[in-house]
């Protein structure tokens, strides 16, 4: 049965026959991060999984590339405070829920690092948010973790879709 937007797709049409073990949530704080963390909870809810919920801070030197300048330690600092917020606000929302997750600050390249945290775990499933993008040249420009973690993932992905 197809599912229209705004509904869960995580329904009663998933509980009973698919049984996840590990499930990695890749959380940006974003509309569709939430959306993914809340989606998460449900199929967790129903297959008793382990939660490891990750945020993904680029490496130093993506900050200086996008920075133009030279490395400069507090901008990390920064940064890494800025993600470790992040996840803080995903565990948080978890336990509001009444989950309990394990938190990881990931330091690279988004798909890399998600791809190679779910293999080190033997994740089972990996849910991510994603959200369609209006214009052609914003989705060349950005490109989409979502379809590369499809191609290079080791497990089954969930990607959970905001309008």
């Amino acid at each position: 049965m197809p599912l229209g937007p705004g509904r869960s797709m995580l329904g009663e049409t998933l509980k009973g026959w698919i049984m996840y073990k590990n499930i990695v949530l890749a959380y940006d704080g974003s509309d569709s991060g939430q959306r993914a963390l809340l989606d998460c909870n449900e199929l967790a809810q129903w297959s008793h999984a382990t939660l490891s919920l990750v945020a993904v801070m680029p490496s130093t030197m993506g900050f200086v590339a996008m920075e133009g300048s030279i490395y400069d330690p507090e901008v990390e600092q920064r940064e890494r405070s800025r993600f470790q917020a992040i996840l803080a606000d995903g565990l948080r929302r978890l336990a509001d829920t009444g989950f309990t997750a394990n938190g990881e600050l990931l330091v690279g390249d988004s798909v890399e690092e998600i791809t190679n945290y779910a293999r080190k775990i033997s994740a089972d499933l990996i849910v991510v948010g994603h959200k369609h993008l209006d214009s052609w040249a914003a989705r060349w420009w950005r490109g989409s973790i979502s379809s590369a973690l499809i191609e290079h993932a080791p497990c089954s992905v969930l990607c959970v879709i905001t309008l």
